[in-house]
């Protein structure tokens, strides 16, 4: 097996993210029908990515191997609401995680997870939170092996 490193995106890895991003959204769009499947839309949503990670305090981290990206997390923080206790107010997420689907099960995901942690802790914050699909068992299944607890249910409804 090759070495995978970890670092954080550079402007010249812009079209292996939005790969990604791509994938991401075409898996998505199987589960929940919603999601647009072209290149533009995948490109689009990299630019609001970027002009968030940049706002944030964040960054896109990119796994690496044989100098081929092959998975990408954005990871931001942010501030909750006035309510919440001072500890946790300002807390990390990780906005997206997808693996290639070359590279799936190799542990990818979770060496983003581990970096995620790691840059929380480097913030000085003790809160990490990631979205799933509720479709998405699997990315559920491995945020749960990671530790992740339900904390909020978002509900939808057509209307």
């Amino acid at each position: 097996m090759m070495s995978i490193t970890l670092r954080t995106a550079l402007p010249e890895d812009r079209d292996a993210v939005v790969a990604l991003i791509l994938q991401l959204n075409v898996f998505e769009a199987e589960l929940t029908g919603d999601r647009l499947c072209d290149h533009a839309a995948a490109l689009a949503y990299h630019g609001e990515l970027s002009q968030r990670v940049a706002k944030r305090n964040g960054r896109i981290v990119v796994a690496v191997e044989a100098g081929e990206v092959i998975a990408a997390m954005g990871f931001v923080v942010q501030t909750d609401a006035a309510y919440m206790v001072e500890d946790v107010r300002d807390y990390a997420v990780v906005t997206d995680l997808v693996v290639d689907a070359r590279m799936r099960g190799r542990g990818i995901g979770q060496m983003l997870l581990t970096e995620a942690e790691r840059l929380t802790r480097e913030a000085g914050l003790k809160r990490l939170s990631i979205g799933a699909l509720v479709a998405n068992e699997r990315a559920e299944r491995t945020y749960r092996e990671f530790g992740f607890e339900p904390y909020v249910t978002i509900l939808v409804k057509s209307v």
